[in-house]
């Protein structure tokens, strides 16, 4: 009897069993054709409680600026390699993400990030220093405008002129997946220790040549660096405003740093040497003399030329072009900026070719610095007013150089490129502008920076690649 009753009993629960999974069954076809049922689940935020956490996308604080324009047709293109709209810019779809699918999308990202440095170890990556970002900064300027009246010419320091604004000096170029290191004036010299820095070029060179003076000395009057230019030949000659350079030695680490005025890089040779008035032979093919002199003494070498190369400039200096020890007399190849480049190309040559005899030495080639002339050029009613910071944009996002000359150059050589053509023409607002002492009515220089300024970025950059 009781044996019975245990049989039954166990079929009871079968069968309470069998019903219970024909009534989910039923309830899962029904919610799964009927979605309005789905309002009787609790809220998605008790779903997921369980859930593993995935940390959400970061956002980017805008600069104050929210004017800021979309980039110049000149600079950037709005469309990447692969032809897909860039962030930003306009005429792309904009697509709304749930927060869900954007912490999905962060964390496959930071996934996909670790795959690539597993593959390519950090340390063999080259880092371009031309692709990044202008990021507000309050800790600068490097140096005082005011101070570094040791190294700095009156004519640059915007601090000391009718200027009113000075929010150009409180930015630093953050470069696009990598880091560059903070300059540090006793660092440098450290890593410079028993080594000369040379740079060699026209007035943008000398910009740098005094920015780097202030950047190394924290721009605070130094009494114990050695004024060594007569080591290099570098004295005012008679009649003379200035020598034709400047070099000084830190006594504490034995490091030289020099600048070398040669707007074209190229040998001049006076066609007469009995007339003060002689026109010089300008050799396409042959480097500045004082390269070929003293290339031996020097550790770092940076080279720019460009903006002597216009006829105005030829005749006030009393150039003629020669190649080959003769006048040229291809009209192809006395086109101006043809025969810049054949200057430029030559002395790379020549430098890359010399580079094997002196290991110690690291050449770069600076790309050109932009002008900002506006309605007229200097002399024609040309402008640069804008006060603005980045008005223009702040970020560089093509990978090769805007000065495609000088890129073209150095490919294939042991030259390096200094690029800071496209990261400068975003900074408009940092030129000297109608605020120059020695400026006439309505004459602006929207070609020099003020100081400290753009140029200090330009020897950032330099730092990070020695």
């Amino acid at each position: 009897m009781k044996v019975g009753n245990l049989h039954k009993l166990r079929g009871n629960k079968l069968s309470l069993s069998l019903i219970a999974l024909l009534c989910t069954s039923l309830i899962f076809w029904a919610w799964d054709k009927t979605p309005i049922l789905t309002t009787f689940l609790p809220p998605p935020e008790q779903l997921d409680i369980l859930a593993p956490v995935v940390p959400a996308r970061t956002s980017v604080t805008p600069l104050e600026n929210t004017n800021e324009q979309p980039f110049a047709k000149e600079e950037l293109s709005a469309v990447d390699r692969h032809g897909n709209a860039l962030p930003d810019e306009p005429g792309g779809e904009v697509v709304d993400v749930s927060p869900t699918d954007s912490s999905m999308r962060s964390s496959l990202e930071k996934e996909d990030k670790g795959k690539e440095s597993e593959k390519v170890p950090a340390e063999n990556k080259e880092c371009n220093y031309a692709k990044g970002k202008w990021v507000a900064d309050k800790r600068r300027p490097l140096y005082s405008g005011f101070g570094c009246k040791q190294w700095l010419s009156q004519m640059w320091a915007c601090r000391l002129m009718r200027r009113t604004d000075f929010s150009y000096e409180s930015f630093h170029w953050q470069p696009q997946g990598c880091d560059m290191p903070e300059f540090k004036g006793s660092e440098f010299l450290r890593r410079m220790q028993h080594k000369t820095i040379a740079l060699v070029g026209d007035s943008l060179g000398r910009q740098q040549f005094q920015s780097l003076m202030c950047m190394v000395t924290g721009g605070k009057y130094s009494p114990e660096v050695i004024d060594v230019g007569k080591e290099y030949g570098l004295v005012k000659a008679r009649g003379a405003t200035r020598p034709d350079g400047w070099a000084y030695r830190f006594p504490s680490s034995n490091t030289t740093i020099l600048y070398y005025w040669s707007a074209s890089l190229c040998e001049l040779e006076p066609l007469n040497r009995s007339s003060p008035a002689t026109p010089y032979a300008m050799h396409l093919d042959r480097p500045a003399t004082f390269l070929k002199q003293h290339l031996h003494r020097f550790d770092v070498l940076v080279l720019n030329t460009g903006h002597h190369w216009n006829r105005g400039k030829f005749r006030a200096n009393r150039w003629e072009m020669y190649v080959s020890g003769k006048p040229i007399t291809d009209r192809k190849l006395a086109q101006i900026w043809t025969a810049k480049n054949l200057a430029v190309s030559s002395v790379i040559k020549w430098l890359d070719a010399q580079l094997p005899q002196h290991p110690q030495l690291k050449a770069f080639f600076r790309t050109i610095s932009p002008r900002h002339f506006v309605n007229g050029d200097w002399n024609t009613g040309g402008s640069c007013d804008s006060t603005i910071p980045l008005a223009g944009g702040r970020e560089v996002l093509q990978d090769g150089s805007s000065d495609t000359d000088a890129e073209g150059a150095v490919r294939g050589t042991r030259v390096k490129l200094l690029d800071i053509t496209a990261l400068s023409r975003l900074r408009d607002e940092g030129h000297i502008s109608r605020y120059s002492i020695k400026a006439s009515t309505g004459v602006h220089d929207c070609l020099h920076w003020c100081l400290p300024g753009i140029p200090d970025t330009w020897n950032e950059i330099l730092y990070a690649q020695l």
